[in-house]
């Protein structure tokens, strides 16, 4: 927390943050034990769950849950589908997460970044959004633990992410998975 924080009048300080990491597909059970257990030593109002349907996932979007850690497939044409064959556009899942005050959204799974491009449309929503290409391996829960530990004791997440992946152009991050981030709500902070 730097000097200018108490100077800023929108401030969004969230106590207690509460977590959804979930999965649309049972295929991501160790994907999603893996990433839960990170959520859960900084945030004790961790849920996690495989959801059945995209009906079950906005059924517990309106918990009002702060975060939500999804693991799942994007289509080629840019949507999560579920094993009835149903699909939401990544558009129309940021927009249930806004309206439900969702303060991050994480798509936590590999998928291709055309394939967010076709379903993403988050300009101008207050939601901050991270969306993973590739988790690499072990880079995403050890990325996953640094940026949780400096999130959960107060950093925003612009500031987090760029002391841990400077955005520097050209510059590479061997430590880290691929993934981009979108700050729709830069100067919320989600503390434990």
């Amino acid at each position: 927390m730097g000097i200018l924080d108490f100077f800023w009048k929108d401030k969004d300080e969230i106590q207690g943050t509460r977590v959804l990491v979930c999965a649309i597909d049972n295929r991501f059970d160790e994907l999603l034990r893996e990433d839960s257990e990170i959520y859960g030593h900084y945030y004790r109002a961790t849920t996690t769950e495989v959801l059945p349907s995209i009906q079950a996932l906005l059924g517990r979007l309106e918990q009002k849950f702060d975060i939500v850690h999804l693991i799942a497939d994007v289509t080629a044409t840019g949507t999560i589908r579920d094993a009835s064959g149903r699909e939401i556009t990544r558009t129309e899942l940021i927009q249930h997460c806004c309206d439900h005050d969702v303060k991050l959204l994480w798509a936590a799974g590999d998928n291709p970044p055309e394939r967010y491009i076709k379903g993403f449309g988050a300009r101008g929503k207050r939601l901050n959004l991270v969306m993973t290409l590739q988790r690499k391996g072990p880079n995403f829960p050890s990325f996953l633990q640094k940026f949780l530990s400096r999130i959960a004791r107060g950093d925003t997440m612009p500031v987090a992410w760029n002391d841990i992946c400077p955005q520097i152009p050209r510059s590479e991050h061997k430590g880290a998975p691929e993934s981009i981030f979108f700050a729709g709500r830069g100067r919320t902070r989600l503390l434990a």
